[in-house]
C-alpha cells in the first residue's frame, strides 16, 4: 500500500545497518561507518581510528563478507536479511497506518537516516515520528539514532526511546514463542538471547540490561513459564573488555554439561532476523551445541509478521496522541 500524497506526518522505522553487498569492499564501507561512531566505540580517535583502518578493517571485512554470503537472501527483493525485512515490516506497517507516510531507514548504510529525512521534508512531510527497531534503550544504539535524527532542519522530529514493556509487543513475541513450540515441540528450556553490550556502559547507568531482563520476565510471564524454565543471556561480544554476562555460548555449554539437551532459543532484542540472529545463532551456535550432543532450535523474529506491525502501529499511534 502506498502512502497518501498529502499525508504531512511519516513514521520511520529505523534499524542499525548493513552492508549493501556481501563482498569485502561493501562490508568495509558499513563497518567503517559503523565503528566511527563515537556511541559505539569510545576509545579516543587518534587511538582508535588508525587501529580501525590498518588493523581491524583489513583483518576482518572479508570474513565477515563470507559470513553475510551465507545468510543472503536471493531475487528482486533480496539482500541482506536485515534489510529486506525491515523494507517488509515497514510496507506492513504502513497498511495499518493508511494516514501517515511508513518509511524506513538505517542509521549505517543505506537508507541513510539523515537522506531518508530530508526526502519526506522535500515531499512535504512536516512531522516525523523515528522508531528504531530497538525494543530496549542504549546509548549504543538508541541514542546514536537521536544523533543522526537531530539534524533534520525543517522538519518537526520525535522519538520513541524503547518499546521493551508494550503490551502489544510483548504479546507478539510470546505468540511467536508460542506458535513455534506448538509446531514443533517444546525445548527443555527457554534461552532469552540478546544483544551483548560492555559492562562499563551498564556500570555507568546504560538501561539496557534492566530492560532486557523485564522483557523477559513479561514474555516470560505471558507465556505462563516458571522461572526454573528460562533464563536469559547476552551474544556478540565484541573485543578483549568485559561485556554484560551470561553469555549465550557459555550458557549453552553449560546446558550441555548439566544434561540440557534440547533448548530453544528467541532473540527479542532484534526486531528483524540479522547476522547475530541467522549465521550466530542459528548456524554457528547451533552446530556448537549439536557438537556437545545437544539440540538448539531457533525461534526466528518477528520479522513482518502482521502481529508485528500492528504492534508498532499502536505504539506508534500512542506516541503522536501524546504529542498532539
Amino acid at each position: 500500500m502506498t502512502a497518501p500524497a498529502s499525508a504531512d506526518t511519516a513514521l520511520v522505522l529505523v534499524n542499525l545497518g548493513t552492508p549493501d553487498a556481501p563482498t569485502p569492499r561493501a562490508v568495509r564501507r558499513y563497518l567503517s561507518q559503523f565503528l566511527h561512531d563515537h556511541r559505539v566505540v569510545q576509545l579516543t580517535r587518534w587511538l582508535w581510528c588508525p587501529l580501525l583502518h590498518f588493523v581491524i578493517l583489513p583483518l576482518r571485512s572479508k570474513p565477515v563478507a563470507h559470513k553475510y554470503a551465507s545468510i543472503w537472501i536471493d531475487g528482486d527483493d533480496g539482500g541482506s536479511p536485515l534489510a529486506v525485512y525491515t523494507r517488509r515490516l515497514a510496507r506492513a506497517v504502513q497498511l495499518e497506518l493508511p494516514a501517515l507516510r511508513v518509511v524506513d531507514a538505517m542509521r549505517y548504510g543505506n537508507p541513510a537516516l539523515p537522506k531518508v529525512l530530508d526526502a519526506l521534508r522535500e515531499q512535504g512531510v512536516r512531522r516525523a515520528l523515528v522508531l528504531p527497531l530497538y525494543p530496549q534503550y542504549s546509548t549504543t544504539t538508541t541514542a546514536s539514532v537521536g544523533d543522526a535524527a537531530a539534524g533534520a532542519h525543517g522538519l518537526a522530529t520525535a522519538m520513541i526511546d524503547d518499546y521493551h514493556h508494550a503490551p502489544e509487543w510483548i504479546a507478539a513475541v510470546a505468540d511467536s514463542i508460542r506458535t513455534h513450540r506448538a509446531l514443533h515441540g517444546a525445548g527443555d528450556h527457554l534461552l532469552f538471547s540478546f544483544h551483548g553490550l560492555p559492562q562499563r556502559l551498564a556500570d555507568a547507568g546504560d538501561p539496557y540490561p534492566q530492560q532486557c531482563e523485564a522483557s523477559a520476565r513479561d514474555i516470560a510471564a505471558a507465556l505462563g513459564l516458571p522461572d526454573d524454565a528460562w533464563s536469559l543471556s547476552y551474544q556478540s561480544r565484541f573485543g578483549r573488555e568485559r561485556w554484560l554476562e551470561p553469555a549465550t555460548d557459555a550458557t549453552l555449554r553449560a546446558f550441555a554439561s548439566s544434561g540440557v539437551k534440547r533448548v530453544d532459543v528467541v532473540a527479542p532484542g532484534f526486531a528483524v532476523d540479522c547476522l547475530e540472529t541467522l549465521e550466530e545463532v542459528s548456524m554457528m551456535l547451533a552446530e556448537e551445541f549439536a557438537t556437545l550432543g545437544g539440540e538448539m532450535r531457533y525461534i526466528p523474529c518477528l520479522n513482518d509478521a502482521p502481529a508485528h506491525a500492528a504492534a508498532l502501529a499502536r505504539i506508534a499511534e500512542r506516541a503522536l496522541a501524546a504529542r498532539t
